[in-house]
């Protein structure tokens, strides 16, 4: 899929949603309290990205020093600071995918679903790409001297 028109489908529907959410819950519940979730979600989030935050750091020093690629925690982090920017916008849509972001169990779920896919993704292009057997470029031994 061309990420162009994706980009601009979620530009457009997420402020609709984010709208309608809050006129909706603030019929129900009243205009402050409306307004004290949407700043006390804020405030969770940046504590709970502070915590997942140190908690990630660690996971990736650990792996460091075993002497392995801490590949897995580096892309929960990108997932964190996605999930910190979603929280500290406002509304409810976003706080709601914010927080399955600040989930272990969710983050690592969709990190290894993301790299499952890119890698099939990058192994089927692999073999699109490959020649057949045989019909490669030739490699032929040899031995040369220069003479000047």
């Amino acid at each position: 899929m061309r990420p162009l028109p994706l980009l601009m489908v979620i530009f457009f529907s997420v402020p609709i949603i984010e709208i309608y959410l809050l006129i909706k819950v603030g019929s129900w519940i009243g205009t402050l309290p409306t307004v004290f979730m949407v700043v006390f979600t804020a405030v969770l989030g940046a504590l709970l990205l502070r915590q997942q935050g140190f908690a990630t750091l660690q996971r990736v020093q650990a792996s460091m020093a075993r002497g392995q690629i801490p590949a897995m925690e580096l892309l929960e982090a990108m997932l964190l600071t996605l999930g910190g920017a979603l929280l500290l916008t406002p509304g409810f849509f976003t706080d709601a995918l914010g927080f399955l972001c600040m989930i272990p169990v969710v983050r690592r779920w969709l990190v290894r679903s993301l790299l499952d896919r890119y890698l099939l993704s990058q192994q089927r292009a692999g073999k699109e790409g490959a020649p057949p057997p045989g019909e490669g470029p030739v490699t032929l031994d040899g031995e040369f001297k220069r003479e000047d």
